[in-house]
């Protein structure tokens, strides 16, 4: 007998639930293929048919059959269900051509170069698309927390003032040179670091990680450059210091491609002074599986073991 529907939002698990009686063809049989007991299989029918105000299932033997009533609600369920897998599948990267997305946001004073590395997940991950923002570490981290993005790479970790709760993952670290033209090099490489008290250099803006290190650096070896530049971008920082002659830092990892791209040479190292690179999460343990790929190819590249 038909009753009065109760207003109100379906619940997927009591869907899920009937789905499963019928087409196990009783309680028992669906309790143990959902891993619940027969009471909660009841239970869940029974809400189901209370929300819509209709007999669902009737017994026919020792099974349970679904009435007209029944076989309609059991059509929409086939839908809701294929749906929620479907859903799973893709968040999961499982479902052959649809790719699955990984946002990333990307601190914008980060080494592109290192950044496009980092982001080069192995041919087993052809299905992931990546979705990469580059800003701020404070608006990044609340694009994160807003759950608009699966992930942060940084070159700190997560500020112990900021007010987002995220978890920060170390992907390594690289020592840090300068660079320059291959006659200047050569001019300033006999006596680094002191060579490059008042000579033309290019630094990172004030603020920055990489900044503040060098700065510390400098002032504990009397270094006082002339700074003819401070540039946020890293790229147009390795660019600027090509075209005007001067010299500029960048991490030690990238030696070959920077050497090769911007036609310079390494003229020293700046001892004591690192970059690093963080993943940070909203999780302790990666949710998407293409994390953990990224996670093992940098540590690989940048040599960190934690």
């Amino acid at each position: 007998m038909s009753r009065e529907p109760t207003i109100g939002r379906l619940n997927y698990h009591h869907l899920l639930y009937f789905h499963a009686v019928v087409e196990e063809g009783g309680l028992l049989r669906a309790a143990r293929r959902l891993r619940v007991t027969h009471s909660t299989v009841a239970a869940q029918v029974r809400a189901l048919e209370a929300q819509l105000g209709t007999t669902l299932l009737v017994r026919s033997g020792r099974s349970l059959v679904p009435t007209d009533a029944g076989r309609v609600a059991k059509r929409y369920a086939d839908d809701v269900v294929a749906i929620g897998r479907e859903l799973v599948d893709v968040m999961s990267g499982r479902v052959p051509g649809v790719a699955a997305r990984l946002r990333v946001g990307i601190v914008d004073v980060l080494p592109k170069l290192v950044v496009g590395g980092l982001l080069a997940l192995p041919t087993e991950h052809d299905d992931v698309r990546i979705v990469a923002l580059e800003d701020r570490l404070d608006r990044l981290l609340g694009a994160m927390a807003a759950h608009e993005l699966d992930a942060v790479i940084s070159d700190a970790p997560v500020p112990a003032t900021s007010g987002v709760r995220a978890f920060s993952h170390l992907l390594g670290q690289t020592d840090v040179a300068f660079y320059a033209h291959a006659r200047l090099a050569t001019k300033l490489r006999g006596d680094f670091p002191r060579s490059l008290d008042g000579a033309r250099v290019v630094l990172p803006t004030g603020g920055t990680t990489l900044r503040l290190s060098l700065d510390r650096w400098m002032a504990a070896a009397g270094i006082r450059p002339n700074v003819v530049a401070e540039i946020e971008d890293s790229a147009l920082l390795k660019a600027f210091g090509e075209a005007g002659h001067a010299v500029f830092p960048a991490p030690r990892v990238l030696g070959d491609e920077v050497r090769e791209r911007y036609h310079v040479r390494e003229v020293g190292v700046a001892k004591g002074v690192v970059e690093q690179f963080y993943l940070l999460t909203p999780e302790r343990k990666f949710a998407h599986p293409a994390l953990v790929a990224i996670v093992g190819a940098a540590r690989a590249r940048l040599g960190a073991t934690t």
